[in-house]
């Protein structure tokens, strides 16, 4: 259990309604009546977000989620596998939970996935990745304008606007959070 008053902004409670993680707190004193806590959740499930106030002071349960790097492997009919780096042990992993962010994981890629009572509740990746480039149509002579992009399809399968230069065989590197190019590694 943890006060309302030390809870803080990326914590994790164990409410009666499910699993949450605390995105915005604020703390009300208001000039007549009791202070209290409004909190902004977001239920680490369904993704469902939701207005929670409670009264300063109270405790609430604090929910211990345990993050672990494991190696992306492969992906077959049961979902997504994984290695523990540690133990050795696999783990798979639905669709549901991976969602989008598959097109950034190449296998081999090293991954932190958080643990909610040995159950995998969320997936985190580094901020970019590098990834190669399978196919590229070629940048056509004369078509040389400033800023001008084209479509290239990634490792993963993923499709990106990069510049003109870039071509099939490059790998470049891509922001996991937005999906946009960033640079050309080589």
């Amino acid at each position: 259990m943890i006060s309302t008053n030390d809870v803080r902004p990326g914590m994790a409670l164990n409410l009666p309604d499910g699993l949450f993680s605390v995105i915005e707190y604020q703390h009300v004193k208001p000039g007549k009546g009791k202070a209290f806590v409004r909190m902004k959740l977001k239920n680490v499930r369904t993704g469902a977000v939701l207005d929670k106030t409670f009264r300063a002071g109270e405790n609430v349960p604090k929910a211990r989620i345990d993050r672990r790097d494991f190696t992306y492997l492969y992906k077959d009919d049961m979902g997504f596998n994984f290695m523990d780096g540690e133990t050795f042990e696999q783990i798979s992993i639905g669709e549901g939970l991976v969602g989008a962010k598959a097109d950034f994981m190449p296998d081999g890629a090293t991954v932190r996935i958080a643990m909610f009572e040995e159950m995998p509740v969320d997936i985190e990746l580094a901020a970019s990745v590098e990834l190669e480039v399978t196919f590229a149509e070629p940048g056509v002579k004369g078509d040389r304008v400033s800023g001008a992009t084209k479509p290239v399809t990634l490792a993963t399968g993923r499709v990106i606007q990069v510049p003109l230069f870039v071509d099939q065989g490059d790998v470049v590197k891509v922001d996991t959070r937005t999906g946009d190019y960033i640079t050309r590694v080589s």
